[in-house]
């Protein structure tokens, strides 16, 4: 497998990543397999791709928030030239939160019910930066603030029930930005949320990370949100990357199939009004072994023979003018574009 190649100031580097899940006695179960991408200060790299690619479990195991029984984890994720992966609770404790972030992709269960919205905020603070009650609280009131929840000193007393769906979202991510950590990681975080304030929280982010130059990686599904955000983008499909370029790469010349099936799939404003959606045919569970062929195999309308008999690997597109790497035997041509449904 072709991996990037490794730059000096890269704050992230994860590296054939894989996370197996399965009872004893029986096959294990491979979600995320051979996962390698890196993240720089300033920069805002996307996970994409549909539920149940990986996305998640990536971030999750990266962050060491997955469960203790029932999985595996191998590879490595070298934040700052320590591999986070082989740290004792302990030590991930003391960085997650101080060092690296994570703002959940559901703001009512990821927050607690029964505590107001200050004290857990304030927890950090007292937790990672040794500060005081009152002065935790001044500082909570501060961030909230700043993440603009109006109102901010009577919303540090109420509860997760009393905010709306946006309040929640910014309340974690004041409680994600508290220690100003060097890495974010962002899971669909505009999630059941309207488009004006999807908008704003996205606006939220773009600001932080030109502010302070922290590194963020995006896990979406929404390639408008790719489009406004991110740098670089890495397309999912079974656990394995399937697709990685920039930004405008991947958008000007996307060449996998299910790249293309994925921006075919977004409604367009300059569209007939009875155009209908495109759609990928199948579902994320219709797709064979990756030791076997492609995963995406059975759902594309490009597979070949090869396709079901042979492993595809991630390496360089000779075709492409930059760092453009896809995983594909029979990718759609540059010049034909966007071609919708896969």
């Amino acid at each position: 497998m072709t991996t990037a190649p490794t730059k000096t100031d890269t704050l992230l580097s994860v590296r054939d990543l894989v996370v197996e899940f399965g009872a004893k006695g029986q096959t294990p179960f491979r979600a995320v397999d051979g996962v390698s991408f890196d993240v720089r200060p300033g920069q805002t790299v996307g996970l994409v791709g549909e539920s149940g690619c990986g996305k998640s479990v990536t971030s999750l195991a990266i962050m060491g928030l997955l469960p203790k029984r029932g999985n595996k984890v191998a590879g490595s994720a070298l934040y700052d030239g320590t591999d986070l992966l082989t740290l004792d609770d302990r030590e991930m404790r003391d960085r997650r939160g101080r060092d690296v972030a994570m703002i959940f992709q559901d703001p009512l269960s990821s927050l607690n019910p029964v505590v107001s919205i200050g004290v857990q905020v304030a927890e950090v603070l007292q937790r990672h930066r040794g500060m005081k009650k009152a002065a935790a609280l001044a500082e909570s009131r501060d961030l909230l603030d700043r993440v603009g929840i109006p109102d901010p000193t009577r919303r540090l007393k109420e509860y997760p029930h009393q905010l709306s769906g946006g309040m929640r979202q910014r309340a974690l991510i004041a409680m994600a930005l508290a220690c100003k950590p060097r890495l974010l990681i962002a899971d669909e975080p505009t999630t059941a949320l309207d488009v004006t304030i999807q908008a704003q929280i996205l606006n939220l982010l773009k600001e932080l990370v030109i502010d302070s130059g922290t590194a963020l990686i995006m896990i979406t599904h929404d390639l408008g949100v790719v489009a406004g955000l991110c740098d670089e983008v890495n397309v999912l499909y079974g656990g394995r990357i399937v697709e990685t370029a920039s930004r405008h790469e991947i958008f000007a010349t996307p060449r996998h199939p299910y790249t293309n099936g994925l921006l075919g799939s977004i409604p367009r404003l300059d569209g007939a009004r009875s155009e209908q959606l495109a759609a990928i045919p199948g579902s994320v569970a219709d797709n064979i072994p990756w030791t076997t062929g492609c995963a995406f195999a059975p759902r594309c309308s490009r597979a070949i023979e090869v396709c079901r008999t042979e492993p595809p690997v991630l390496e360089q597109d000779p075709a492409a003018m930059e760092e453009h790497a896809l995983r594909c035997h029979n990718p759609w041509p540059i010049d034909e574009g966007t071609r919708g449904p896969a």
